[in-house]
């Protein structure tokens, strides 16, 4: 039997707040399990709403023991309700981070140690929560990372608001993750009745090109209820367009990975 590959590990990002970040790390990482793929889901952002929204109470240890502290991977890690997801869930100790951060001089690298120190073959991917700010978690995120997934919400000024993160990137690509690439840009919120999102995604497939997924994540009130329940919106409701919509982006990522593999 051959040995199971390393897992494919992605920023979720966007300095943006209210775009649909941590709905999509969870409603992805779910609709990826619901297709058979194992997902670690590293809560980065210290309103923890990833974790709530897994139904996750149990937080004695969590990213910041990870990061802070230099607990193990494997210590911080827990199952989740949803088959197929584990999560290293995130506190409010995460918003000192910075600060107690400045002065290591590996601060950002902690993160990448720990996965290089850590087993992390039991996984198909590995999605990280990034706060919404570029702050050192974030930075983290990216220098851990192989790719950045970005969700933009179909409203006016969503690229103008891209330009700081891809700086970042950019900045991190040239320093000390040369490897890393943008997965990925997914377009949150759309809205069908509204030309504004159409105008946007012209927008963003005219600028952007291949980079911009297929798929649209639409408004739905299923998403937004979901969290409030402590579920993904597969387990809230199956057959809302908000839980398609995930479905149809977990396929298509799944799928542009396995032609990547292929050539």
């Amino acid at each position: 039997m051959s040995e199971r590959a390393s897992p494919r590990i992605i920023a979720i990002a966007n300095q943006k707040g209210g775009v649909g970040k941590t709905t999509t790390t969870i409603n992805l990482g779910a609709a990826l399990a619901a297709m058979g793929k194992r997902v670690l889901l590293i809560d980065l952002d210290p309103q923890g709403n990833a974790s709530t929204g897994l139904g996750v109470e149990d937080r004695d240890l969590s990213s910041y023991d990870l990061l802070i502290e230099g607990a193990k991977l494997a210590d911080v890690t827990q199952k989740t309700k949803v088959d197929g997801i584990d999560v290293v869930p995130a506190t409010t100790d995460l918003s000192s981070a910075d600060v107690e951060l400045s002065d290591n001089e590996k601060r950002i690298v902690l993160l990448r140690n720990a996965f290089s120190a850590a087993d992390l073959r039991a996984y198909d991917y590995v999605f990280m929560d990034c706060p919404p700010s570029l702050s050192l978690l974030t930075v983290n995120a990216l220098v851990a990372a192989d790719s950045v997934l970005v969700p933009l919400q179909a409203e006016f000024f969503a690229l103008e608001g891209l330009s700081q993160l891809m700086l970042t990137v950019r900045q991190v690509r040239e320093g000390a993750n040369s490897e890393l690439r943008i997965e990925g840009v997914v377009l949150t919120m759309y809205d069908l009745r509204n030309n504004l999102s159409k105008l946007v995604e012209d927008d963003a497939r005219q600028t952007l090109g291949e980079l911009v997924y297929e798929t649209k994540i639409p408004r739905n009130v299923r998403l937004s209820e979901a969290p409030s329940f402590a579920q993904t919106v597969l387990d809230y409701d199956a057959t809302s367009t908000g839980a398609l919509a995930y479905k149809a982006l977990a396929e298509e990522i799944v799928a542009r990975h396995d032609a990547i593999k292929s050539r």
